[in-house]
């Protein structure tokens, strides 16, 4: 699992191996049961996840009880809850999805290894920027498009998760009803659309 996130890293920038070993003594491996929580809301950790098999969803819970998908992270994918940057309770809760086996990524991780491997801090930057980039890119959305406009974007974005997540949880993630999001994959496969 650490090779696979040494090779996360390789396939960003030129990172040896050797470069790599000297920064990667503080991570570890954690492996999580089908519907664990890994993080609570209110919870202090100071760690993120970096998904190597499995699926995580960060999601909030509102007061009349109804939860509201912020992220999925499937392999690959890093996921954590930024407050925790500043020292303040987490906002959400983070559960695995399937069985997931994850990198633990100390959140000063990145800071520190910049300071070992220069390079790290270009594409700690880069992967920032990203971050918000997704962020504005999925408020814009929730704002302004359709269900159909929400649900091409998250299957563009997520490509292989419409097999691997209920129903519900897509539809929580694009701010509809179960309902609404059956008919626009109805309204889809009336237009001969397979994701």
């Amino acid at each position: 699992m650490i090779d696979q996130f040494k090779h996360y890293f390789q396939s960003k920038i030129e990172l040896t191996d050797e470069q790599f070993d000297s920064i990667s003594s503080t991570l570890r491996v954690k492996k999580f049961d089908k519907n664990e929580i890994l993080q609570y809301k209110g919870d202090m950790l100071k760690y993120g996840f970096f998904v190597g098999k499995g699926l995580l969803r960060s999601y909030s819970i509102d007061a009349k009880g109804k939860e509201h998908i912020i992220q999925f992270a499937p392999e690959n994918w890093f996921i954590s809850d930024r407050n925790q940057m500043h020292e303040e309770p987490s906002e959400f809760f983070i559960e695995a999805i399937e069985a997931t086996e994850s990198v633990i990524v100390p959140d000063n991780f990145m800071s520190e290894a910049s300071r070992k491997v220069p390079c790290l801090l270009a594409l700690n930057v880069t992967i920032l920027h990203n971050s918000i980039r997704f962020m504005q890119k999925r408020i814009n959305m929730l704002l302004s498009a359709t269900a159909e406009e929400r649900y091409l974007d998250f299957i563009k974005l997520y490509p292989n998760l419409t097999l691997r997540v209920p129903q519900w949880m897509i539809a929580s993630y694009l701010g509809i009803t179960p309902e609404s999001l059956s008919r626009v994959r109805k309204e889809l496969a009336h237009k001969h659309f397979r994701p």
